[in-house]
This record gives structure tokens, C-alpha cells and sequence, in this order.
């Protein structure tokens, strides 16, 4: 049975976790493969918004199992609160949701190095979300991590205590003032670690194995999007693991030929949080509007968003490295009442036009070229079918289908999981 992946292609924010909700009832399994609490996935339903960071977005159906795979990282502290707020809301997560033994922990002193490292670039800083993920992908590839399974076995606090100590040695190095009390964050930390050993532990690669044998239908969900992979997107404003397709590999242990359908979401505009290039941003009246209208802040930041047009070149790459076989089109109903509307074909380029993305966006490299295309007034968050999207709707998604070569199988027109179009 083949796995198949679901993945943001833009610079995150897609609207991943909506679409997950959506898919799951045609899933056993759902898994996230990487990432850690930096991922924000809002799900509206039933009139209520809900907001994950480490838990996968198939928690709140109950026939589905919920696996944390060993490419994600965890901070026990922000994992415990997510289970505080899914046991108001009544959901018996503990039937459903799975950890994989090889997936790293985020420590306190993980989130103080993060603090002091993105304050001592000052003006340079990449923006990031200050979680720790970061300096715990460090360790992981550095092999000093500690894993979830070392929390099974005696003597693991030693382990801990020796890493905690070498993170304080390397803050003091960055020599910046960051104010915190050790004693208090490690209470905290070890209090929620006791929460975290309550969960199922398995060894996830084998538990994949065996589902895919039995016939299970697995979905596997990213984080993040993928012009922020760390070898594929805008280094070094990126996070610090693999986004794309290849990420699912190694995040949960699947073979590249067990892989199935790979869908791939994207806003019908682009967004960014963070610093980093964005060629297609707009500092305008219509940036400010798509950012107001479509609610752009970070779930997990609260960071207002950066707006602008559509890339179409930044798409296509993306489509290309993670082998996209459907489209997801998000936030159709944001572009409600703009006169007119244009998508990125083509990028100005050392003197030459291009359609590939080149190696440097940055807005000294690059100039964004345009196609323009009639807007639509209509409100779009009442349709229930794709009869009733508008004729320039149409033209619109009937273009990037033919640029993309790819089909555009669902329209989002809104943020609850009933205002979806499938195509």
C-alpha cells in the first residue's frame, strides 16, 4: 500500500492542516515526518478553531491513528499543552496517538541557544520562530541529541544534564543578554516529560512497515512548505529540515517506491513570515488588504504575514522537486473584489528573462514579470459545488493548471472544513 504525502509548496502558512482534516476520513494513519513546534496548523470546525503545532491534524477524527514520526522534533512543554487543550475539548488522544522512539526532544537550553544565537546576528537575524528547532536538528546531525526512546532507559538525565550544560557554556560564548531561571524551565521540562512517557512509544519505521503490509492507507503530513526545506528553499531563511517529498523518506522511514500521491497546497497568493527574499511582495493597498481579508498572522508566532501575487516560478520548482501529482488551491475567497489580479510568470534575471528560480531571489537579483487577469466580485465562501465558481475564477485556475501541468483538485473558499470545492 503506498503512502502518500501532503506538503505545503509555498513558504508555509498553506493551510496544510485544514486540508488534512478534510482527507483524513480516507486515511488509517496519519503522520508527520518532520518539523517541530514552529508548524502551525488551524483547523475550523463545528464553529470552533483549533490550532496544533506537533500533534498531527488527524487527531480529531477517531477512527484515525496519529503517529509523531522520528523527523520531528518535540518539545515535551509545548506537546503537554496541545494534549491539555485536546482533553477540554474531550478528544481521547491517548487511543490514537503514536511517538516515534527516534524522534529528538527539544530542551530548555535548546530554546535559550535559539534566543541567543538569532540575537547576536542582530540585523542579519532569519527570523525564526525561537522554538529551539534550530539547535536541536544541530544536535541530531552533531549526534548529541536526545531521543524520545533515551527517556525509556536509566541514567538518561545524566545524558541531559551533560548537553544542558555544554548549551550554557555555548550561550555565555554568544556573550548577549538573555535573562532566564534554568531551575524553573527544566521543573517545567520534567514535568511534562512524565506526561510525554503516559503516551505510546513505538519504533515507527517498523510500525509504518507493517501498516503498508496490511493494507492501512497512510497520509503523510509536512510542515512548513517547501521553499523553507534546508537544501531546497531560500537558505538561509529556511528552517532546519527537509520540507520536501524527500523529507517523508526519512522522516518516517518509507521507501521512495512506496510512495503514492503527492499533494501539494498553495495559497491562490503567496505570503511569507519571517525576513528572507520574496520577489513577488506587495507594499501597497493590496498587499495590506489580502493580508487583513485573509487573516494573515502566524498560528504559532502571531506574526503578521507578508503579502504579494502568486509566483508562478517558485511554484513550478516546488512542484518539480517534490513530484506533485494533485493541487490544492487555498484561500480563492481572499481574492474576492480585486479588480484585477497578477501572477509571477517569469523572473528579469542578470539581464535575462528566466522561468526557472536561479540560486539568488534576492530583490537586487531578481525582477518579478507579470501576467495580469480580470478579478471576480463575487463571495466566494457560500459555494457548495465547482458549478458555482465564477467564469475569471475559472480562467484563472484553468491557467495555472496548464502552466503547472498539473490538475488544481480542490478550491478552499474558506477556512472551515465544509468550505472546500473538490474538483
Amino acid at each position: 500500500m503506498a503512502v502518500d504525502l501532503l506538503l505545503g509548496l509555498q513558504w508555509g502558512d498553506e493551510g496544510k492542516g485544514k486540508i488534512v482534516d478534510v482527507l483524513t476520513s480516507n486515511y488509517n494513519i496519519i503522520a508527520r515526518f518532520q518539523g517541530g513546534p514552529n508548524a502551525g496548523h488551524t483547523l475550523v470546525f463545528n464553529g470552533m478553531k483549533h490550532v496544533l503545532h506537533t500533534i498531527p491534524s488527524g487527531i480529531f477524527h477517531e477512527d484515525a491513528a496519529n503517529l509523531v514520526g522520528n523527523g520531528v522534533v518535540i518539545d515535551p512543554v509545548i506537546f503537554k499543552k496541545e494534549l491539555d487543550k485536546l482533553a477540554e475539548q474531550n478528544v481521547d488522544y491517548r487511543k490514537s496517538l503514536l511517538i516515534s522512539r527516534k524522534a529528538h526532544l527539544i530542551l530548555p537550553t535548546h530554546r535559550l541557544l535559539d534566543a541567543a544565537s538569532e540575537t547576536a546576528k542582530g540585523k542579519a537575524k532569519i527570523g525564526s520562530t525561537l522554538k529551539g528547532i534550530g539547535p536541536t536538528y544541530m544536535d541530531k546531525t552533531g549526534r548529541n541529541g536526545i531521543r524520545v526512546g533515551d527517556i525509556e532507559l536509566e541514567g538518561w538525565k545524566d545524558k541531559y544534564r551533560a548537553l544542558a550544560n555544554k548549551h550554557e557554556a555555548m550561550i555565555d560564548f554568544y556573550d548577549v543578554n538573555i535573562q532566564y531561571d534554568l531551575d524553573e524551565l527544566e521543573k517545567e521540562f520534567f514535568e511534562a516529560i512524565d506526561v510525554l512517557k503516559s503516551l505510546t512509544f513505538i519504533d515507527s519505521e517498523e510500525y509504518i512497515f507493517q501498516a503498508q503490509k496490511s493494507g492501512k492507507s497512510i497520509l503523510a503530513e509536512g510542515a512548513q512548505g517547501s521553499l523553507l526545506d534546508i537544501d531546497f528553499g531560500t537558505y538561509p531563511f529556511v528552517t532546519s529540515s527537509n520540507t520536501t517529498a524527500a523529507g517523508a523518506c526519512t522522516g518516517l522511514g518509507i521507501a521512495p517506491n512506496k510512495i503514492g500521491e503527492v499533494f501539494g497546497i498553495f495559497k491562490a497568493y503567496t505570503t511569507r513570515v519571517g525576513s528572507g527574499p520574496f520577489p513577488t511582495e506587495l507594499f501597497d493597498e493590496v498587499g495590506e488588504t489580502m493580508g487583513r481579508v485573509g487573516h494573515e498572522f502566524g498560528a504559532t508566532t502571531g506574526r503578521s504575514r507578508r503579502c504579494g501575487w502568486l509566483d508562478l516560478v517558485a511554484l513550478k520548482y516546488a512542484c518539480q522537486v517534490n513530484g506533485v501529482t494533485q493541487l490544492m488551491m487555498m484561500k480563492a475567497d481572499v481574492l474576492s473584489g480585486f479588480k484585477s489580479l497578477k501572477v509571477c510568470t517569469a523572473y528579469k534575471y542578470k539581464g535575462e528573462e528566466i522561468t526557472h528560480l536561479p540560486f539568488n531571489i534576492e530583490a537586487h537579483n531578481v525582477t518579478p514579470i507579470y501576467k495580469e487577469f480580470k478579478g471576480w466580485k463575487e463571495d466566494l465562501t457560500a459555494m457548495e459545488n465547482d458549478f458555482q465558481i465564477p467564469k475569471e475564477l475559472n480562467d484563472y485556475i484553468d491557467f495555472l493548471e496548464k502552466e503547472l501541468e498539473t490538475p488544481i483538485k480542490i478550491v478552499s473558499v474558506g477556512p472551515d472544513r465544509k468550505q472546500t470545492i473538490f474538483r
